[in-house]
């Protein structure tokens, strides 16, 4: 069985060698670029199944990088992950913005890391079409009947909270700006919904109850919903 081939472009020799060490414990092929423009290159000549891209480049910097990758026709469908320092919060929103699919701050784990990069593959392989029933533990959200449900009780949304809902579950375990939120709702639903999505995900957490622990906040960034334990 072939290995899953990873690019990874980082300039940090010291982070490199830890994730190269743990793509091999986690049975992928890794190959390192070291600057944007050789990294965008080999994107090009090697066609990876996953791309992870330092924003802090050499060149060509991530973000950069992010847009030609997510602009090129044979390239756009690699997932791509953002590795990134936590003072560059604006820069990640850009790149999920720019269609990169999850992000990893530094420090980190190279376990964690790897944790990402396998539910990124696994999402990348599912069908893109949305099924008319979503679960998340005891929930059910019923799509085309505009339902949300805890077992037999019945939970009234509005529905801003209703698409933002269904966009996280649908994206489950991805990282979504507020920005992204709010495009989905207006572009696909033509919902109505003002322009504080904070205020959306707040009034969902508390119809969901003290205990929802689903929703989960990435400061600066967004909001995820978290996948199954």
């Amino acid at each position: 069985m072939q290995k899953p081939k990873i690019l990874l472009i980082e300039d940090e020799e010291d982070i490199a060698s830890l994730i190269k060490l743990q793509a091999e414990i986690s049975g992928y092929k890794l190959s390192v670029e070291v600057d944007g423009l050789n990294g965008y290159l080999a994107c090009e000549r090697e066609l990876p199944d996953l791309v992870v891209l330092d924003i802090m480049l050499p060149g060509l910097n991530g973000l950069d990088v992010c847009r030609k990758i997510k602009s090129h026709a044979q390239l756009k469908s690699i997932p791509v992950i953002i590795i990134s320092a936590k003072s560059e919060e604006l820069d990640v929103v850009l790149g999920l913005e720019l269609g990169a699919d999850d992000y990893v701050a530094k420090p980190f784990s190279p376990k964690i890391l790897f944790s990402r990069i396998k539910a990124v593959m696994r999402r990348a392989k599912e069908p893109e079409k949305i099924p008319k029933i979503l679960t998340f533990g005891d929930y059910t959200l019923e799509i085309e009947r505009y339902l949300l449900r805890k077992k037999d009780k019945q939970i009234p949304l509005t529905l801003s909270e209703f698409g933002i809902l269904r966009r996280l579950l649908v994206n489950r375990g991805r990282v979504l700006t507020r920005n992204q939120l709010l495009d989905d709702l207006q572009n696909e639903e033509a919902f109505i919904v003002d322009r504080n999505i904070d205020v959306h995900i707040a009034a969902l957490r508390k119809k969901l109850g003290p205990k929802f622990l689903w929703i989960e906040t990435v400061r600066g960034v967004g909001y995820r919903l978290k996948e199954e334990e």
